[in-house]
């Protein structure tokens, strides 16, 4: 189980923001939840117990993105449940849109949705869908979804949205029709041209991974199995690309506790209002 600590500086950065933010402490965490049973689920969910204000999922191989949140924001009082990210081709947008109001209001504004374009085996070899060109099938994606919003569970406020975003089209899109971008494995480069591209008062939510581990030799070990799933994915070798990063260096990544926290100061630097350590 890789479990991601994240600094949340929503409540700090978003102050003024036309868009409010459901996040309420200084602390979150993400974790790849597919593998773990109900009771380790309910455990995980406990982080709460340690300051840490909110979690986040993705939707992989297993869980379904909806069942799962409901599971957790029963499980929980004041955590924020958020879907880091909900695939758009496991539903279409009006059960998207009606899900998130249905979470949202049943949890006092608790959910919070990420959504993405997944990846081509994810969504060709999983599920059968074809997958479409990513930009067009999101933006359409988000046109239904406001379309839904008439029938969906009445709420006070819209509930928020953030976009999985790496290339700077979608991020132009999270900026101009969400609450703001879900960078996944991405460097402070990419976090300081993220947030050029969205604007002062959006959110970017920002996953970068660290390793807590003094030996290098094991920590190198350690990140090599975690970036195996991701190397062969398009979308994140595109993205290194684009920043000219060699994508075997971010498997070599090594840090002690005092790094990890300097690390996260230059994600802030770099202007995220989220930095998410897996």
């Amino acid at each position: 189980m890789y479990v991601a600590f994240a600094i949340d500086v929503f409540s700090r950065r978003i102050v003024g923001s036309p868009v409010s933010s459901p996040l309420r402490s200084d602390l979150g965490s993400m974790c790849f939840t597919d593998p773990l049973t109900p009771a380790q689920l309910t455990e995980l969910a406990q982080h709460r117990k340690i300051g840490l204000s909110a979690l986040w999922y993705p939707e992989a191989l297993s869980y379904e993105s909806f069942s799962l949140g409901s599971f957790l924001l029963h499980e929980t009082k004041t955590l924020i449940i958020a879907t880091g990210i909900a695939n758009i081709y496991a539903r279409d947008a009006t059960a998207a849109k009606w899900g998130q109001h249905t979470l949202a209001k049943l949890s006092g504004g608790r959910f919070l949705l990420g959504l993405g374009v997944s990846h081509v085996p994810l969504v060709e070899d999983l599920r059968g869908h074809r997958s479409g060109k990513p930009l067009a099938t999101m933006r359409a994606y988000l046109d239904a979804m406001d379309k839904a919003a008439a029938t969906a569970p009445p709420l006070e406020d819209p509930p928020p949205t953030v976009l999985a975003a790496l290339g700077p089209r979608m991020t132009v899109l999270a900026a101009a029709r969400t609450a703001g971008a879900m960078p996944y494995n991405v460097t402070p480069e990419h976090t300081a041209r993220s947030r050029a591209l969205i604007g002062p008062d959006k959110w970017l939510c920002v996953e970068q991974k660290i390793l807590l581990v003094q030996d290098p030799a094991k920590a190198r070990e350690i990140a090599r199995q975690t970036m195996a799933f991701y190397m062969p994915l398009p979308n994140y070798r595109n993205n290194w690309l684009r920043l000219k990063s060699d994508p075997v260096s971010l498997d070599t990544v090594w840090t002690t506790m005092t790094a990890a926290k300097e690390a996260g100061h230059e994600g802030q630097d770099a202007k995220a209002n989220h930095d998410s350590w897996q």
